[in-house]
């Protein structure tokens, strides 16, 4: 990450993925999400606690990625920032998913449907009027 105006910003551009694997730290494994990924570090949704602090160095193993080591840069409700090992290796993995694996996602948006009350009223349109 490289500093401007005391603002950090990432070296390369995230993409988008649909990635399932589980991380690894010290004896104990979680299942997790990638939620996007790129040459030096992902974030990822974790299914259940992770006891690591921020510096903690864990290992991510996933089908189409293969297993690769990082060191956790951040925590927050649930999902994880980790960069990865500098090394042409992890380079390699990475770089082999994007080119056969990696297909463009869209986030989702979750949309709850709508509760329609009375018969034909539009449910954000209705009003309650009542005459006495």
């Amino acid at each position: 990450m490289t500093r401007n105006l005391k603002i950090t910003a990432r070296k390369t551009d995230r993409k988008n993925c649909r990635v399932f694997g589980h991380v690894k730290y010290l004896n104990s494994q979680v299942d997790a999400r990638f939620l996007d990924l790129s040459l030096t570090g992902a974030a990822l949704e974790m299914k259940g606690p992770l006891h690591a602090a921020s510096g903690s160095k864990v290992r991510i193993e996933a089908e189409n990625l293969g297993l690769l080591e990082g060191i956790i840069r951040w925590k927050h409700n649930g999902r994880v920032g980790i960069q990865f090992d500098v090394n042409s290796n992890a380079r390699a993995q990475i770089s082999s998913y994007f080119r056969f694996f990696h297909k463009e996602v869209r986030p989702v948006l979750a949309t709850r449907p709508l509760a329609i009350s009375g018969a034909n009223r539009m449910p954000h349109l209705a009003t309650s009027t009542q005459k006495s």
